[in-house]
């Protein structure tokens, strides 16, 4: 283990943990980061914390074996990926050897290009989308560091708020089975705002101490940012592809008369093919990132300490991307092909509520709706418990089954569970990402009514150009967040594998958490 000397201690003093709250991470000799409830040790820990100590290097962890895991799951990503890429090569090519149907930035008065399909003032619509997407995305995180307590009480009522706009909504328009379960849920919102408004000291200090660890650690931004451009990038070319793959093969467009076979169900197929793709690549990219930063930086951090102290392994972040882009991509392509199916099936169900909706079959709308909220709830259990998953694998180069059970019971071992669903984070987060999604959707709501494009006369591509928007928006918000999810995560990893190394990183935090949910640090004698 990295050396306990007590005169290195990290953390600055801080009596209070508010909205004031300012960097803690100090290296070198300081005044101990608030008033732990557990004085820090002067040496290794002693046999009184219940023998829970382990070494760094523990089962492999950091050195994990040279072998490919999940192989089978990392051909199909190849593959598919491979299929991507030719298909919107094709598609590409024959819609810039028709001009992309012209169009631009700007107003047209309906004049913006071919009236068949989507052109290229689509593309700089959504290159623009993209641009505030990436603007929004960094705000947000800004925000959250400087205002963390009032954002978290922000989220909450906002999540209210939003539950009860829908129902209202849906009352309004007749939309009964959507009316009658919105309702429910906003019920037991407000129910659940005054559990959840308790635990907001916990979740925004555990928030701060993240953020700031990562702001002594700049390979964390560093892997967020290359990871957020390269969602940005893959969202930008997926546009790209949508929308040469309908000015291909819609029918009546110019390619359609050199002999391509033109349909819409042809269309449709392609364009299930290409979400698909894109929204499993997009999950690979973000998980590659997490497993970085949780096997780079924070791992290093947790159990070996800060870098100033010396004993952090060499280029921790390079390592730990080097793992998971190789040995380990199949495991994680594995856990986000699930995520991705979950996702595409609950878009389906979707599609056949507003189906039923809008042809007046209210029983068929409800059954379909009940069905969209069941796959949702395990879409959610299933990426929140994936992102533990993808820490085994960082750590220790585990394959995705092996890493999901020794992370179940870890969970149920430690009882942890309660305290990673108590947790506010991912809420704040998901809900910055969402808002991301909704004000980029929204940019592009106003952009097309203000330029009115050819294609878009009857406002029939409004729908689908408004999705793409949100979908770039939400993926890029959600990219960038996972710098702070990887962090917290990995706390509670750590909380269940060495609880005690915490009372030494952030003793106040360590405090907290025991003196709140004493079953996760058993072992470790309170003095």
């Amino acid at each position: 283990m990295a050396s306990w000397d007590g005169n290195k201690n990290q953390w600055g003093a801080q009596p209070n943990y508010d909205a004031n709250y300012q960097s803690v991470y100090q290296p070198g000799p300081t005044p101990q980061y608030g008033q732990p409830a557990y004085p820090e040790p002067s040496g290794p820990p002693p046999a009184e914390y219940g023998g829970d100590y382990k070494s760094p290097y523990e089962g492999d962890r950091f050195k994990p074996k040279k072998k490919v895991n999940d192989i089978f799951f990392l051909i199909f990503f190849i593959l598919q990926f491979a299929g991507f890429v030719v298909l919107s090569a094709i598609s590409i090519s024959e819609w810039i050897k028709l001009g992309g149907l012209g169009g631009g930035v700007g107003g047209g008065n309906g004049k913006t290009g071919s009236s068949i399909t989507l052109n290229y003032h689509t593309v700089y619509l959504l290159l623009l989308t993209t641009a505030v997407a990436l603007f929004f995305s960094t705000l947000y995180l800004i925000l959250i560091r400087a205002f963390t307590k009032i954002v978290m009480h922000i989220t909450l009522v906002l999540t209210i708020a939003l539950n009860i706009g829908i129902a209202i909504y849906y009352w309004i328009t007749k939309y009964w089975s959507g009316a009658i379960i919105f309702t429910i849920i906003a019920i037991l919102s407000v129910l659940a705002y005054w559990g959840y408004r308790s635990r907001i000291p916990l979740a925004s200090l555990l928030l701060q101490v993240v953020m700031d660890v990562a702001k002594h650690h700049k390979s964390v931004y560093v892997v967020a940012f290359l990871a957020l451009i390269l969602q940005a990038a893959l969202s930008v070319w997926f546009t790209f592809t949508t929308i040469a793959t309908y000015t291909k093969w819609t029918p009546g467009n110019p390619s359609c008369s050199t002999g391509t076979s033109c349909s819409s169900g042809k269309v449709a197929g392609l364009i299930f093919y290409e979400t698909f793709s894109f929204l499993w690549t997009s999950q690979v990219v973000a998980n590659v990132a997490l497993a970085t930063m949780a096997g780079g930086p924070f791992g290093s951090w947790y159990y070996f300490g800060p870098k100033e102290q010396g004993n952090m392994p060499k280029h921790p972040t390079l390592s730990a991307f080097v793992r998971a882009s190789t040995l380990s991509l199949g495991s994680i392509a594995f856990g986000s092909l699930i995520v991705t199916i979950l996702e595409l099936i609950k878009m389906l169900l979707s599609i056949a509520r507003n189906n039923a909706n809008a042809e007046g079959h209210p029983v068929e709308a409800c059954l379909a709706l009940c069905a969209e909220c069941f796959i949702g709830c395990i879409e959610g259990l299933v990426q929140y418990f994936n992102r533990y998953a993808y820490i085994e694998i960082a750590l220790y180069g585990k394959s995705y089954l092996n890493a999901a059970k020794d992370t179940w019971g870890l969970f149920m071992d430690r009882g942890i569970d309660a305290l990673v669903n108590d947790s506010l984070v991912n809420m704040t987060l998901t809900w910055g990402a969402y808002s991301v999604g909704l004000l980029s959707s929204l940019f592009a709501y106003v952009y097309l009514r203000a330029t009115h494009p050819a294609y878009n006369v009857d406002g029939q591509y409004t729908a689908p150009v408004i999705l793409f928007s949100f979908l770039i928006g939400l993926q890029c918000a959600l990219t960038l967040g996972s710098a702070i999810e990887a962090g917290v995560s990995t706390i509670f990893v750590g909380l269940g594998e060495d609880p005690q190394v915490l009372a030494i990183r952030a003793p106040e935090l360590f405090g907290l958490i025991a003196s709140t949910y004493p079953q996760v640090v058993q072992g470790v004698q309170r003095v």
